[in-house]
């Protein structure tokens, strides 16, 4: 093999460095040290015979040809991963590992029970779940298959709509009756934000909080009312429901997946499994379609 010849690792070296800026940085995205990233680049840039990146106080800015090679690895990041997920396609047994994202409300509200009954019913399959108000990057394989409350998923993914989630205002009887308690900005939480301003409930907000749970402890130990999930809130035997569900709140659920992933035999089995069993479901409003 001619010594001045690139390899796979080299061009995620570079490609590391170019988007992290720094060896610390480039060394977290590869699972190395910093000193392990300085190694490996001096030992490209030898072999090359090129300075692939200007050294700074600031940070590693790549130079023309580190900017080919980053730009290189990035193709080819593409096709390899495009590559892996064709062949993940050609799966037809019902075993192996599915990771699902969805939200931590969700899991725990209507999900871990049919999780459940799945992988009782297919024992070779094994679940991993990931929990995150995040929509996982399912073209870069994060995760095989999301469950997410969106009024637009991406356009690149494909799967159902399966519901529509409910929202209302809970509050405990005996709570603080004029209080609000409202989302914290980290929970990105934009058309409650929006809605709530709107009916002037900022002013009367004294507890904010960063996750749907906290919003519903916060409720149920009386600090205020809430606009809560209904299949979440309504379980809550302390909470009381103040008035119908709120129209402009109500969010879609979506059970998606990427397109090379929709023919593998347990992805097809999981997504057919769990869409029949939400869509039964009475505490989700229902509006099917494909997509």
């Amino acid at each position: 093999m001619n010594e001045q010849s690139l390899h796979w690792d080299d061009l995620r070296v570079v490609q590391a460095i170019a988007e992290a800026g720094s060896l610390s940085g480039a060394g977290r995205r590869l699972g190395a040290s910093h000193a392990t990233v300085f190694r490996r680049l001096n030992a490209i840039e030898r072999r090359l015979g090129v300075a692939l990146f200007e050294r700074s106080r600031t940070g590693y800015a790549p130079t023309p040809a580190g900017e080919d090679l980053a730009a290189t690895a990035a193709r080819v990041e593409t096709e390899v991963l495009g590559a892996e997920r064709r062949v993940v396609g050609r799966d037809l047994r019902l075993s192996g590992t599915i990771r699902v994202t969805t939200t931590d409300t969700l899991l725990m509200g209507l999900l871990s029970p049919i999780f459940a009954d799945f992988q009782r019913t297919h024992p070779e399959i094994v679940l991993e779940v990931a929990v995150s108000n995040q929509l996982f990057n399912l073209s870069q394989r994060d995760a095989d298959v999301a469950v997410r409350p969106s009024p637009t998923p991406p356009e690149h993914l494909v799967g159902r709509r399966i519901g529509t989630i409910a929202q209302a205002i809970y509050a405990r009887s005996d709570g603080a009756a004029d209080a609000w308690v409202g989302p914290d900005r980290h929970l990105g939480y934009a058309a409650l934000d929006a809605w709530m301003a709107k009916q002037g409930a900022n002013a009367c907000c004294r507890y904010r909080v960063d996750t749907m749970f906290g919003m519903l402890a916060a409720a149920r130990d009386g600090l205020g009312r809430a606009v809560l999930p209904s299949y979440l809130a309504d379980a809550e035997p302390t909470l009381t429901r103040l008035g119908e569900p709120i129209p402009e709140l109500a969010t879609d659920l979506w059970l998606l997946t990427h397109p090379d992933l929709r023919r593998v035999a347990r992805i097809r089995a999981f997504m057919a499994f769990v869409a029949e069993v939400l869509v039964a479901d009475e505490r989700l409003q229902q509006s099917h379609g494909m997509e």
